[in-house]
């Protein structure tokens, strides 16, 4: 499963990973129950491959914070959505220390943990995810340069 596979869809709960998509609707299961759903084109659904996080140079991509916190934690859970407002502004602060204070809401932040440890607790994350992740991008950016480069 990749990134751009993994959707969240606003006002259901968890993730969903995506099974099809169609003209006017995408199929996809919960990755909290495993249930299919079908998900109207006019219910605001967001790709996790497209979410990024505001700093105070650029925008980082989820997968990078995702990608920092699990070389932090060593792969196993760390702080909790649950924890207390310093706790994790704390840790967030740790992982990414130059995130916009103003663009960036403590509920953006609890969000991210929560599908952070979601996706550890259904063994998405791992070291081969990451690795599959930046052969990906890699290759995608070699394609890119090479049409660059054929212009």
């Amino acid at each position: 499963m990749k990134l751009r596979e993994i959707l969240h869809v606003s006002g259901k709960p968890g993730l969903f990973e995506l099974k099809a998509s169609g003209k006017n609707n995408v199929i996809a299961s919960s990755l909290l129950d495993g249930k299919s759903t079908s998900i109207s084109s006019r219910q605001p659904v967001m790709s996790l491959g497209d979410v990024a996080i505001y700093t105070l140079e650029e925008e980082v991509p989820l997968l990078e914070i995702f990608e920092r916190m699990y070389t932090r934690e060593g792969g196993p859970q760390g702080v909790s959505h649950k924890d207390s407002r310093e706790k994790i502004e704390t840790y967030f602060g740790e992982i990414l220390p130059n995130y916009d204070t103003e663009r960036v809401y403590f509920s953006d932040m609890k969000k991210v943990i929560q599908w952070y440890n979601l996706l550890l607790e259904k063994e998405i994350l791992n070291a081969d995810f990451f690795a599959a992740e930046k052969e990906e991008r890699a290759q995608a950016e070699k394609a890119m340069s090479e049409t660059e480069e054929q212009a």
